[in-house]
C-alpha cells in the first residue's frame, strides 16, 4: 500500500513538474473578457467597466479607460462590462454593456471617448472589430454580421449568417475575410467588402464553437464538444484533437505553426505544432476559466481568464 501511495505521489510530482508556470503577469481592474496586443502594449477589456493598457516591456499599467456607468434593471448605477476591444492607428474601439441588455460602442482617441451608439439602437452586439479607419464589423447574437460606416453612422450591409446563435469571429491579416463561428459547429467564411459567403467548413466540430482564430491560412477552433479543430482551407485539410474537457479558448502564433488551447478542467493550456500535431508543452497557473490566448510572437503568449490576472508564458 505504501508503495502505491509513493508511486502516485511521485507521478503527481512529475506531472506538475512538466507544467510550465508564467514568466510574468499583468493585473487588470476586473475579470478579463478580451485582450489584444498592439505596438508593445496590452489592452485588457474587463467586467469592471474599463480597458486597462499595459506596457509590455515594463509590465506596468500605464492607462485606464473608465467607461460611464449604466443603470441596471433596478435603476442602480453599475459598471458596464466590456466585451471586446480593438485598435487601429490611434483609435480604440470599445464594445460594452448598455441599458436593458443591449450594447453600446465607444471610440477612444486622443484621450477623449466618444459614444458611437447606445441602447437606443437596441442592438445585441457580441463582438466588434475595425475593418479600416472608418468601418467596423459588428456581430450580433442573432448571428448577423454588419459592416458599419463610422462617419455616416449607417450600415454598409448586413448579412444573416445562419439561424444559430453567434459565438465568435476572427478576421484574416488583410481583413478581407471573416471566419464566423456559432453554435452549429460549422464555420462560415465571408467576404468583408460585400458580406458574401465564400466557403463553409463543417464536419469537425459537432456542437457550439466557443472561439476561432485565423493566422496565415490556418484556422483553429475551440469547441463545446471537447475538440480543438485545425482547418487549412487552401489544402482542403482538417483534423481535430480530442480534449478531456470543454475547450473554451484557442489561439494561433503569428505564423500559424503553433496552436494553444485550453485543454483540461484545471485551466491549463496545451501547445502543439499545428502541422505535425506534436505536443510542445503544457502551461498552468490560471485559476479561472480561460477567456483568451494571444501570441506576442512565436515564443511568447498571453493567457487571460475570468480573473484579474493575465499570464505571460514562454514556449522555450
Amino acid at each position: 500500500m505504501k508503495q502505491i501511495i509513493l508511486f502516485t505521489f511521485l507521478t503527481s510530482l512529475l506531472f506538475c513538474a512538466n507544467i510550465k508556470e508564467p514568466v510574468a503577469r499583468f493585473v487588470s481592474s476586473g475579470s478579463v473578457v478580451d485582450i489584444i496586443y498592439e505596438d508593445k502594449k496590452i489592452y485588457s477589456a474587463t467586467d469592471a467597466g474599463c480597458v486597462d493598457i499595459f506596457d509590455y516591456k515594463t509590465k506596468k499599467l500605464i492607462k485606464k479607460i473608465q467607461l460611464p456607468k449604466i443603470n441596471d434593471f433596478l435603476g442602480e448605477k453599475v459598471d458596464s462590462k466590456v466585451y471586446s476591444v480593438d485598435k487601429i492607428g490611434n483609435k480604440l474601439l470599445i464594445l460594452s454593456q448598455a441599458e436593458q441588455g443591449f450594447r453600446r460602442i465607444h471610440i477612444y482617441q486622443n484621450d477623449k471617448i466618444e459614444l458611437l451608439f447606445d441602447s437606443s439602437k437596441e442592438l445585441t452586439v457580441a463582438k466588434a472589430k475595425f475593418l479600416d479607419e472608418n468601418t467596423i464589423l459588428l456581430a450580433l447574437l442573432s448571428d448577423e454580421i454588419v459592416s458599419y460606416d463610422i462617419k455616416n453612422r449607417r450600415n454598409n450591409w448586413i448579412v444573416q449568417v445562419s439561424g444559430a446563435k453567434f459565438s465568435d469571429f476572427v478576421l484574416n491579416e488583410s481583413k478581407n475575410e471573416v471566419v464566423i463561428a456559432d453554435e452549429s459547429g460549422n464555420l462560415k467564411i465571408h467576404n468583408t467588402k460585400n458580406g458574401k459567403l465564400i466557403k463553409t467548413l463543417s464536419d469537425e466540430n459537432l456542437d457550439n464553437v466557443f472561439q476561432v482564430d485565423y493566422k496565415k491560412g490556418v484556422i483553429a477552433t475551440a469547441g463545446q464538444d471537447r475538440r480543438m479543430v485545425i482547418y487549412v482551407p487552401t489544402a482542403n485539410s482538417s483534423y481535430y484533437i480530442k480534449s478531456g474537457f470543454l475547450v473554451y479558448s484557442v489561439g494561433l502564433s503569428p505564423s500559424g505553426k503553433i496552436v494553444g488551447y485550453s485543454s483540461d478542467e484545471l485551466n491549463n493550456v496545451s501547445l502543439l505544432d499545428s502541422s505535425t500535431k506534436s505536443i510542445l508543452g503544457k502551461f498552468g497557473g490560471n485559476k479561472m476559466t480561460i477567456t483568451k490566448i494571444v501570441f506576442i510572437n512565436e515564443n511568447d503568449f498571453l493567457v487571460s481568464s475570468d480573473d484579474k490576472i493575465i499570464n505571460l508564458y514562454s514556449v522555450k
